[in-house]
């Protein structure tokens, strides 16, 4: 690795007769440098690298492909940004936004930097990282004592301590019916222990460009220091859906499997959706297709939905809604995000 450093000037103080001699010496070093190292290799000035040196400083990289046509990729190519979409009232809620994930445009924002509470919309982290970082989705789950070990009215399908489940049951518990305990199960199993697996979502998110996103649990219930924001999920999210079991497990309106207790006995729980798109109990706008996503409700969040949709041209978008007042008023004002879609062109 080369680096080309700033000199500073220092004055003539040297006689006449040696600044021919300077001149033949630095074409001599210049000649063999090029001798070496032949005209092949190129700079490219990277992000990180220019934080902290000056802006005369270089980075040798190898030779580009023929295709190379001399621009970096940058972090944010192809990403929505903060500060490019509209506003608009959609009702009593914290912060939402439409972000048009084929274009990679915010269409809509509304209070998308601030921080939230994301309730269960968390759960989006914990699948992300146990179907990348999990392993075979055949493998068998035994859940702690700490899995069921949380307060009496967290949603919940009853897992004990002994209970066993495929990794694969699990997620779709978790992200089916919204099931705290699975989540607790996975992230004990994807981290190793608990707090492992918590290092883990605050490292993925830091990796992604959540940098307001800070987790303490895999499942969203309330904590003060558990929150994120609404561009942040919007970022999280994108990821996720780059995995086609995600895609899998958001459009599944119910879900039903058999897996052991501690004694071996068989064990049958069917769930149904959380996502009341899914369940048919609230319409999208007409020529809009909810192709599934998240929901999550707490007191202190609100209720709260993340999806993907499809408009009549076949074009994906991303909506959030963070801190609507009730199960209503969330559907109420996605709906308003949906209609959006709607023609909508770059």
């Amino acid at each position: 690795m080369f680096f080309l450093k700033k000199s500073s000037r220092t004055g003539a103080s040297g006689t006449k007769g040696v600044r021919p001699v300077r001149f033949l010496c630095s074409f001599l070093i210049a000649a063999c440098a090029l001798t070496t190292t032949g005209c092949s290799r190129g700079y490219i000035s990277s992000y990180n690298d220019n934080i902290h040196r000056s802006n005369y400083s270089l980075t040798a990289v190898s030779a580009a492909p023929a295709s190379f046509n001399g621009r970096a990729k940058l972090f944010a190519e192809g990403i929505a940004v903060p500060g490019e979409g509209s506003a608009l009232d959609i009702g009593t809620v914290y912060g939402a936004a439409l972000f048009d994930l084929d274009g990679g445009k915010t269409v809509i924002e509304n209070n998308i930097t601030e921080r939230l509470y994301p309730a269960s919309i968390t759960k989006i982290m914990t699948a992300l990282l146990a179907i990348k970082y999990g392993g075979d989705m055949d493998q068998i789950l035994t859940a702690s004592a700490k899995v069921p070990d949380m307060e009496w009215q967290a949603q919940k399908i009853g897992i004990e301590k002994g209970d066993r489940m495929t990794l694969d049951q699990a997620l779709h518990y978790l992200m089916v019916y919204s099931a705290n305990d699975a989540a607790v199960l996975i992230a004990e199993h994807v981290g190793g222990d608990y707090n492992s697996f918590i290092d883990m979502m605050n490292k993925e998110a830091a990796r992604l460009g959540a940098t307001k996103t800070h987790f303490v649990n895999p499942h969203g219930l309330h904590d003060e220091n558990h929150y994120t924001t609404v561009y942040d999920l919007y970022l999280i999210f994108k990821e996720c859906l780059k995995y086609p079991k995600f895609r899998e497990l958001i459009d599944i309106n119910y879900y039903s499997t058999i897996f052991h207790d501690k004694d071996g006995n068989i064990r049958a729980i069917e769930v149904p959706s959380t996502d009341n798109y899914l369940m048919g109990y609230v319409n999208p706008p007409a020529h809009i297709n909810v192709i599934g996503g998240k929901t999550g409700t707490t007191d202190q969040a609100g209720s709260c939905l993340i999806l993907l949709s499809r408009n009549a041209d076949d074009r994906e978008f991303i909506s959030v809604v963070l801190g609507a007042v009730d199960g209503n008023e969330v559907y109420v004002s996605m709906n308003r995000l949906l209609r959006k879609e709607r023609g909508y062109k770059e």
